[in-house]
């Protein structure tokens, strides 16, 4: 009778330990899936823009204005420099230039940051995009916010059919079913709020 409890026992505490480490191993893969923010056109609408006037810091103008030197380079697979860039290899290029290490995958850039809400978004941000399929969940693009507006979250980035272009998230039958998430680096700079009273 002894060893039946004790068998008991021990398989109790094994599916008891065995369920804690699949719920771990659950929320450890939750936490890696991107997090779809935005899935339909008729969303954009709905959503509450951050209408406080800053002014970018000094830092941020400057990425902004070094990667605008890039439009019109044309779009390279696996490409990092001037003369070809992808979408990660650009960002990592841009940022690079600014003493800031990043990966060479959109993916792996996504790991880097806080995570900004879309009605939070500001110029420096790294907005985040499914590739070419809307059926995937996984990060395949990024591109980075140069401009905010009333109507517009201007960015710019490695296309593959039309190289380094800017483009407007907002209206977007292409980008907007494909957002997934947009990230916030560390620049080592506060931003100045503009007090229109």
């Amino acid at each position: 009778m002894q060893r039946i409890r004790l068998k008991l026992y021990f398989l109790f505490i094994f599916s008891f330990l065995s369920t804690i480490q699949l719920r771990a191993q659950e929320q450890v893969v939750d936490t890696l899936k991107p997090k779809t923010t935005l899935s339909t056109l008729d969303s954009l609408g709905l959503i509450q823009f951050d209408t406080t006037v800053r002014k970018n810091s000094e830092h941020v103008d400057k990425i902004i204005n070094y990667a605008k030197n890039f439009l019109g380079t044309p779009y390279r697979s696996a490409g990092m420099t001037p003369s070809g860039f992808d979408c990660s290899g650009f960002i990592y290029y841009v940022m690079g230039n600014f003493g800031l290490t990043l990966t060479h995958s959109s993916y792996g850039m996504a790991e880097f940051g806080k995570t900004v809400k879309l009605a939070d978004i500001r110029p420096g941000d790294l907005m985040f995009f499914k590739g070419s399929s809307t059926k995937s969940s996984r990060i395949g693009h990024v591109a980075m916010v140069v401009e905010v507006g009333p109507n517009s979250i201007k960015f710019i980035h490695s296309s593959t059919s039309r190289g380094v272009v800017i483009d407007n998230f907002v209206g977007s039958k292409y980008y907007i079913p494909r957002y997934i998430t947009t990230k916030r680096l560390d620049y080592g700079v506060e931003e100045i709020e503009e007090d229109l009273d």
